[in-house]
């Protein structure tokens, strides 16, 4: 998940604490993959919701005029800020291949804006397989396996190469009777402290087809 800053867990705290998600982000997904058929890359576009917008700038000490815009010296403070992860984190981007998943590198930053008053950000990760991986077949999936943060496909999937995307919608139904599901069957202190890891229930799926 998106690393929470402290201004939205002080915030968050008198809520529920099964209220999930808590962060919206619209996204947009750009594959990449080269005249051979090769995956390259992927290219991340997030479009933060106006309140966690808010939050950041306010833990951030940014926009203290309240005009929902940054100058440019508070813009390059900005720069980078969701791309500080934690070991392990997986940047809440899935690629996969006969269910296997591909290793992707580092975040390279790519841009930082504050448009309509809420933040966008790219970056762009490699795939970093030993070997050449074929496009045909790969499936991407953007989700927090916590479901702390949710993700739409809003802001458009492209393929540059000879492949083509389409997009499989989750399941709604499915994805919240699976957590009912879960939640019963878990202690209610449990249930708190670790909430179900079902992000991927919630997941769009984008599959790769490329020509022969």
């Amino acid at each position: 998940m998106l690393k929470p800053v402290a201004t939205l867990l002080a915030l968050a705290a008198p809520l529920p604490v099964l209220a999930h998600p808590h962060i919206f982000v619209d996204s947009g997904l750009k594959l990449e993959v080269d005249a051979e058929g090769i995956v390259q890359a992927a290219e991340v576009t997030w479009v933060y919701d106006d309140f966690y917008t808010l939050l950041v700038f306010e833990d951030m000490m940014l926009d203290n005029d309240l005009d929902g815009e940054l100058t440019p010296a508070e813009l390059e403070r900005l720069k980078g800020f969701d791309l500080n992860w934690v070991e392990g984190f997986e940047g809440d981007l899935y690629l996969s291949q006969q269910d296997l998943n591909l290793h992707l590198g580092a975040p390279e930053h790519l841009s930082t804006e504050v448009r309509d008053g809420v933040i966008i950000t790219r970056h762009r990760r490699l795939v970093t397989e030993e070997t050449p991986v074929k496009a045909e077949g790969v499936t991407a999936r953007m989700y927090d396996p916590t479901y702390y943060t949710a993700y739409d496909l809003s802001q458009g999937v492209e393929v540059t190469g000879p492949c083509s995307a389409s997009i499989t919608p989750p399941n709604l139904d499915q994805a919240y009777t699976l957590v009912e599901e879960l939640l019963y069957a878990m202690p209610t202190q449990q249930a708190e402290d670790a909430f179900p890891e079902v992000g991927s229930a919630f997941a769009a799926v984008v599959s790769l087809d490329c020509e022969s």
